[in-house]
């Protein structure tokens, strides 16, 4: 029976919506040619909605080609191919695949917190306590860097689970990442060069160059930044994520992290910036130390997030600066207005500090292994298994998925999309493309429906070869 989910259709009608729905599913081959539709009154019925809202998009869909009737019979897929000669397929792909890339069967790349483990039941009962018990406190303006509670949290927070030994004074509370880098860039100069890597995410670098920032790109080894290519160029400031490497998966071991900090120790001057962005998902052994834990001279600057353990639309971010950067911060720049406003700074004190967090936490871990082990026990089960291989399963909210194929890394991110399936490939995140490993795909589970993990798996094989 068609499913379909009508919350995110913004202003289209039922029927509009509905039609739209179907005939995706027609022009990517999910339903099959001559495969036959439910009828009126079943489909209405599933999906909880009017006859006459199937009615009239059964009527658009037949009006288009994309269905035929049968008297007394019921609805049917057209062929949809052969309706059309190869020029007119020519002349429609890129249509087709613009109504296909906004209506993804599944999307591996962008992330979401799934529905089903929603924590905004008690992010609103604490919302409203907030209101009750702290109206004076709401009135008054949030320091620069965040009020101290929320701050205090953060800190016990890290020291417990992150082994970090920080004070309050050294965080400071943002909206998001991005606006932090920005703070970072103001206080170590926009002089400076800046080192990202390579693969690497390559909003950062961008960020970087849209403030007049120098930025290099250092490739990876096995174990993370390539030191000895560091060394080769003149970055003061490295930015790094060792914990789990986006987008390769790789976790820095305690041996590199020393070597990293050794180049750090060789001038006043430079910095490690290590982004922690999703550590606490870990499913194998105990999550892996900070850097800034080892770090004892003071140079490493840790920044994270609550979008990736809460969820992407909370943008609130924080970072711990060093003792002597922190001393710059409330000197040159602590006249910033903090840009997440005190309300929600409180509730996320409140959520924190009543174990709010921690069981969230432990949830949504559960939840997240749960759905990385079934998608790997549906790659596993595909015939085609011993055609590709999963590498980097272990840390964070996605893992590798190598393919042996003859396909370009441009054709199997086509054929995907044509298929309904969202997908990136490990090339699009180099900068130096001469060193780039191909025919291999990333595979973010998070934002997937744990009961269309089977088929988008299915859909996702049918464009490997």
């Amino acid at each position: 029976m068609l499913t379909y989910s009508f919350e995110d259709r913004g202003k289209l009608s039922l029927y509009e919506y509905l039609y739209k729905q179907i005939k995706n599913d027609i022009v990517s081959f999910r339903l099959s040619p001559d495969e036959k539709l439910p009828s009126k009154r079943e489909l209405a019925k599933h999906l909880n909605i009017s006859t006459i809202t199937v009615e009239n998009a059964y009527a658009q869909l037949v009006a288009e080609g994309y269905i035929y009737s049968k008297p007394k019979s019921g609805f049917y897929v057209a062929h949809i191919t052969s309706a059309n000669n190869k020029n007119s397929q020519h002349t429609e792909a890129g249509q087709k695949s613009a109504d296909i890339k906004n209506e993804f069967y599944a999307d591996f790349v962008k992330n979401s917190t799934p529905k089903g483990a929603s924590f905004f039941n008690i992010w609103t009962k604490l919302m409203r306590e907030t209101m009750s018990d702290n109206p004076d406190k709401l009135m008054v303006n949030s320091p620069s860097v965040g009020i101290y509670e929320l701050r205090m949290e953060i800190a016990k927070y890290l020291f417990e689970f992150r082994g970090m030994n920080v004070l309050p004074e050294q965080i400071v509370v943002g909206a998001g990442t991005e606006y932090l880098y920005g703070i970072i860039m103001q206080l170590l100069g926009h002089d400076k060069i800046y080192a990202v890597e390579d693969p690497g995410y390559s909003k950062i670098a961008k960020i970087y160059k849209a403030n007049s920032a120098k930025c290099v790109h250092i490739p990876l080894d096995k174990d993370g930044i390539s030191v000895d290519a560091l060394n080769e160029t003149q970055a003061e400031v490295l930015h790094i994520s060792p914990s789990h490497h986006f987008p390769t998966g790789i976790v820095t071991p305690v041996s590199r992290r020393y070597e990293l900090l050794s180049w750090a120790s060789k001038s006043a001057y430079r910095y490690i910036i290590e982004d922690d962005y999703d550590s606490e998902f870990r499913f194998v052994g105990k999550p892996i130390p900070s850097l800034q834990s080892i770090d004892v001279l003071d140079k490493v600057i840790y920044i994270n997030t609550f979008s990736k353990s809460l969820a992407s639309t909370i943008r609130i971010s924080y970072m711990v600066l060093p003792k002597k950067l922190m001393d710059v911060y409330n000197r040159e720049l602590g006249f910033y207005a903090c840009t997440v406003s005190t309300f929600e700074q409180y509730t996320l004190a409140s959520f924190i500090g009543k174990g709010y967090f921690e069981k969230h936490i432990s949830r949504m871990r559960n939840h997240y292994r749960n759905q990385r082990d079934l998608i790997m026990d549906c790659i596993k089960k595909h015939p085609c298994y011993n055609r590709v291989r999963i590498a980097e399963e272990d840390s964070g909210l996605h893992f590798l998925l190598h393919v042996d194929t003859t396909l370009t890394d441009e054709e199997l991110v086509y054929n995907a999309a044509k298929n309904g399936i969202n997908i990136s490939s490990l090339s699009q995140y180099y900068h130096e493309k001469k060193e780039m490993i191909s025919h291999t795909l990333l595979i973010n589970y998070s934002g997937v429906d744990g009961d269309k993990l089977e088929q988008a798996v299915e859909l996702l094989f049918k464009g490997l070869w």
